[in-house]
C-alpha cells in the first residue's frame, strides 16, 4: 500500500521560514511527479509547487522567489523550503505524488504564519 508521509509545518512569524518534507512509503520503486498543494479556510485547494521526475519545477506565482521545491529520488522524498512567509501562506499543506499512474495525497500539515 502506498502512503505519503509528511513532516514539518508549524507556527512561524511573518518573514520566517519553515520546511516541509514528504516521503512515499510502501511498495514504491519510483515516483513520477511530486508536489505540494494548500488549502486555506474557506478557499479552494491550490497548487503551490510541483516537480517532475527529472527535476523540472513549477511554482504558483504567489510563492515564486520565496519557496523552493526539491526532491531526492533515492529517498522518494520531496522537500519544500518556505522563506519570507506571509500570513496569506497560512493553510493546510498537502503533499501529492503520481505513482504508477495514480494520484496520491498526504494527510496534510498545518502551516500558520502570524502577523
Amino acid at each position: 500500500q502506498v502512503q505519503l508521509v509528511e513532516s514539518g509545518g508549524g507556527l512561524v512569524q511573518t518573514g520566517g521560514s519553515l520546511s516541509l518534507s514528504c516521503t512515499a512509503s510502501g511498495r514504491v520503486f519510483s515516483v513520477n511527479s511530486m508536489g505540494w498543494y494548500r488549502q486555506a479556510p474557506g478557499k479552494q485547494r491550490e497548487m503551490v509547487a510541483r516537480i517532475s521526475s527529472s527535476g523540472s519545477t513549477n511554482y504558483a506565482d504567489s510563492v515564486k522567489g520565496r519557496f523552493t521545491l526539491s526532491r531526492d529520488n533515492t529517498r522518494k522524498t520531496v522537500y519544500l523550503q518556505m522563506n519570507s512567509l506571509k500570513p496569506e501562506d497560512t493553510a493546510v499543506y498537502y503533499c501529492t505524488a503520481v505513482i504508477y499512474g495514480g494520484d496520491y495525497w498526504g494527510q496534510g500539515t498545518q502551516v500558520t504564519v502570524s502577523s
